[in-house]
């Protein structure tokens, strides 16, 4: 694990002579950017986390597994529903948590996805009650292991995007009601999407101004209407061997969107794939495999988002090593590091490339990572959970 700090500082420098020897700049290394790392936990209970105001006082809770933590201190803790802790060698039964108002009462509600193959549930917010949230489940099965929770139909409404019985599609709630099972729209024929499958994308890949969905092997282009539950045009492109989200990101300013994932969910690796024209991509390795440096430079990459920040109005990249995601064999370190970066993106006379900046090493990242202004100050703060536990990284500029 000790080797790759080492590149870290490696590619800062590569980084930095890129910039000076094309005539920009050099490449500020952003120490004012600071993260304060806060411990809501150190018991294994999930490996999704996120975040919205569930008591309506106007501050960011934050919400992980059984539990949510009243911001802005994050000190007073209430439950979801009973708590178990996992054994870290093993798995938890919540792996994404997305907060939505199902029901629209005014109150944000948390659906929580499960272990792969299982059931998703959204868990009804019992507003001032101090009660167990009530569960509704709404999928029978989830199979792959970067579902999507997003606005794919374009009806001002997120769906959730999964994989189910082989086949790649979506499901959403009925608003007249909320709390009924949701109906499975399937977008792809049965493609042998099976239970684990990793990397899963949903962005406007040819601009069209329509959601299409991304996986590793390929993305599928949104018809014009979905009338019918049509099946989606697929268009072949390898995107790595299976990593975890996958973003559409205009990476070089060029206009069209780019895709950035993980190479290998349990491996390593991190890239974005430019896009030309007539739809090729071409990849632009961020951080190498694992096979091409020798060791290990981001192990497990199991879960990516990106926003802007450093405010520069680009978006970075946010991700890290999802510690113990494949529990090696014999006894591993449990005190061995965790990583979690930040990506910065820098446009400049030698192209767009990407700056690493080490924001902890002993917390990383579950299968989901959240970045959003929890504490409303205007800057992305980071919320993740995992074997480590769970964390809220704050945002700071020059130690405030």
């Amino acid at each position: 694990m000790a080797a790759r700090r080492p590149l870290l500082f490696t590619l800062l420098a590569i980084a930095s002579a890129a910039g000076a020897c094309s005539g920009a700049p050099p490449v500020d290394p952003v120490t004012s950017h600071d993260f304060r790392k806060t411990t809501l936990s150190t018991a294994f209970t999930c490996e999704g986390a996120s975040h919205g105001d569930f008591d309506r006082d106007g501050d960011q809770d934050v919400v992980a597994g059984p539990y949510w933590y009243a911001g802005p201190e994050f000190a007073q803790r209430h439950q979801l529903y009973p708590p178990t802790a996992f054994d870290p060698k093993s798995y938890s039964d919540c792996f994404f948590a997305f907060v939505h108002d199902f029901n629209d009462d005014g109150w944000d509600d948390v659906l929580v996805v499960g272990f792969p193959g299982q059931t998703a549930a959204w868990l009804e917010n019992p507003r001032e009650a101090a009660i167990d949230w009530s569960r509704h489940v709404v999928v029978d099965v989830v199979d792959n292991e970067a579902p999507a929770f997003v606005d794919l139909t374009g009806d001002g409404a997120p769906e959730l995007v999964f994989s189910n019985g082989g086949r790649m599609g979506w499901a959403g709630p009925d608003p007249g009601a909320p709390a009924s099972p949701w109906t499975f729209h399937p977008l792809t024929a049965v493609e042998g999407f099976v239970t684990f499958t990793h990397g899963l994308g949903v962005g406007d890949v040819d601009g069209d101004g329509r959601a299409d969905v991304l996986e590793a092997t390929g993305w599928w282009k949104q018809p014009a209407s979905l009338a019918g539950d049509p099946i989606w045009e697929r268009r072949p492109q390898s995107f790595g061997s299976g990593g975890a989200q996958m973003l559409t990101n205009d990476v070089d300013g060029d206009g069209d969107a780019d895709v950035i994932t993980s190479l290998a969910a349990h491996g390593s690796g991190l890239a974005w794939y430019e896009q030309r024209a007539g739809g090729a991509f071409v990849q632009h390795v961020i951080v190498p495999p694992e096979e091409a440096t020798g060791g290990v430079a981001l192990h497990e990459p199991h879960a990516v988002a990106v926003d802007d920040v450093d405010g520069d109005g680009l978006h970075d990249i946010v991700t890290g090593e999802r510690f113990w995601g494949h529990v090696p064999a014999g006894e591993p370190d449990f005190a061995a590091p965790a990583h979690l970066y930040w990506f910065q993106l820098i446009r400049d006379a030698a192209g767009p490339h990407y700056v690493p900046h080490l924001i902890d090493d002993a917390s990383g990242v579950g299968t989901q990572v959240v970045v959003g202004d929890v504490t409303r100050d205007g800057l992305p703060d980071i919320v993740v959970a995992n074997k480590k536990g769970a964390f809220v990284h704050v945002h700071a500029i020059d130690g405030r």
